[in-house]
């Protein structure tokens, strides 16, 4: 059974705690999650680049540069981006010489954007778009060469679909990138990242986005994520071998990489 923090509400009644998931510090039905995050990411879709600013102090920037190298990009490979939203991780997969990239999110509006900012950067012929949710992907098995999903998997209501999902698609020597808010593992940095996280962050996402709520959410949605053995874990049982972490910022942040083999 899982446990309900001080932070959460109790579950709706009457309802089987196998069909209840978090939303941040809520909980909710499984099946009213996909619709909450869906509203979320409309409201911070035009913002959303900046936001991620804010939440990380631009760190997240040198980040995404440690995480597009561990996919290895080559002109010879594909790249399934999940949850790409606006494009960072298939716009460093192209510019650090991989081959063809499709961009995908189950955020239509966050999408848009990403195509929009392919297309000032003359990418679009060799990237694909599709609104797409990533616990079915809409590909044949065994189709592309890596998989990546960044800042994106918490937001997942069935995590083990997805980490199955990108296991199924991945060809034999695949390789699945995730790169996620994580658990601070720096004793000293929690009280300050806790005072950022549900102090300064909504009320910065109030004074940039006109919408403390959406950034609240966010910040709760780091804080009930898997931590790092643990969603290591949750892909070894996906099927995917040679599983590693790497912890960025003390923890802040981490890469966990798996290969289908």
């Amino acid at each position: 059974m899982r446990e309900i923090s001080a932070h959460d509400t109790p579950p709706p009644i009457g309802t089987p705690d196998d069909d209840v998931t978090d939303f941040g510090f809520r909980s909710v039905r499984k099946d009213e999650k996909k619709p909450l995050v869906r509203g979320v990411f409309d409201s911070v879709a035009k913002r959303y680049d900046v936001m991620n600013d804010v939440m990380s102090l631009g760190i997240h920037r040198v980040w995404k540069s440690i995480f597009i190298r561990s996919l290895l990009p080559r002109p010879d490979m594909t790249l399934l981006d999940l949850a790409g939203g606006t494009g960072d991780i298939s716009f460093g997969w192209l510019r650090h010489g991989g081959g063809p990239a499709i961009l995908t999110d189950i955020n239509e509006s966050m999408l848009r954007v990403g195509e929009e900012r392919a297309a000032e950067r003359g990418l679009t012929g060799r990237m694909s778009f599709c609104v797409v949710d990533a616990e079915a992907i809409p590909l044949p098995d065994c189709s592309v060469d890596r998989v990546a999903m960044a800042f994106g998997l918490r937001n997942c209501t069935q995590k083990d679909a997805v980490l199955a999902e990108a296991f199924r698609v991945l060809k034999p020597g695949g390789r699945f990138c995730c790169l996620e808010f994580s658990h601070v593992e720096v004793a000293a940095l929690s009280t300050i990242y806790d005072l950022w996280s549900f102090k300064v962050l909504p009320r910065m996402g109030q004074m940039i986005a006109k919408d403390a709520a959406s950034y609240q959410y966010l910040a709760e949605s780091i804080r009930t994520f898997p931590d790092q053995e643990t969603l290591a874990n949750m892909m070894r049982e996906a099927g995917f071998e040679r599983v590693k972490y790497q912890n960025l910022t003390g923890g802040i942040a981490a890469i966990h990489t798996g290969w289908r083999l």
